[in-house]
């Protein structure tokens, strides 16, 4: 009884690792089906693509136009009248008022304390220190030795008689720093000091009683 078992068992193992022959490729395929796909209409003609939609942060840009009735006349510029010249006594008369209004430029060389400066009505000057005069006080320059004008000239001898100029005294200060450095060699000797003058600001205001004085007239071309 053993026997016939422990033979079963044997022929049971050998039968299940015993080498199988292997199926030919033509009868798996002959037994394979065909894959049935679901059936789609193709068409012959693709479909348009549809543009893309703009982004919804788009911003849109609104025209507004501003409509205007046109009227059955045209629109014609008017001429100008043609303008008529001025006579030339009227331009003279005219340029010499105009003249007189502006005045007549004018220079003068004026002495102050022990120098001396050209000066013009409506500028300023800086001038050596005025003791007795404050701010908007108003002076007078009695040392004029020279005044100018475009076709004149009055040269004192040596200053102008009955000239003046008149002025406004605008500030009382001190002029830049400078500095007086002082050095002696191989004596250890140095010195650093500082120094500001004091000066004046004046400004002309105008300059006057020249006209009485003899003149000489300037020459209308300089000889080269």
């Amino acid at each position: 009884m053993a026997s016939t078992l422990g033979a079963t068992a044997l022929s049971s193992v050998a039968a299940r690792f015993s080498l199988r022959r292997r199926t030919p490729i033509a009868a798996l395929s002959s037994k394979l089906r065909p894959l049935s796909l679901p059936s789609t209409e193709v068409s012959s003609s693709p479909t348009p693509l549809r543009p893309l939609r703009p982004p919804s942060t788009c911003t849109r840009v609104t025209r507004k136009w501003k409509l205007c009735a046109a009227s059955d006349e045209t629109l014609e510029p008017e001429e100008a009248p043609p303008a008529v010249p001025e006579p030339v006594e009227e331009q003279l008369a005219a340029s010499t008022a105009t003249e007189a209004a502006k005045g007549e430029d004018v220079f003068a060389v004026v002495m102050v304390g022990s120098r001396q400066y050209i000066v013009f009505p409506g500028r300023f000057i800086y001038t050596q220190r005025l003791k007795d005069a404050n701010v908007d006080d108003k002076i007078i320059l009695n040392k004029v030795l020279l005044v100018g004008t475009r076709t004149k000239a009055y040269i004192g001898q040596p200053v102008v008689t009955n000239a003046a100029v008149h002025a406004v005294v605008e500030e009382q200060g001190l002029d830049r720093k400078v500095i007086v450095f002082k050095y002696k060699k191989k004596k250890n000797y140095r010195r650093n000091i500082g120094h500001r003058q004091p000066r004046t600001r004046i400004r002309i205001t105008g300059i006057t009683g020249y006209q009485d004085f003899p003149a000489e007239t300037m020459p209308e071309t300089f000889p080269a």
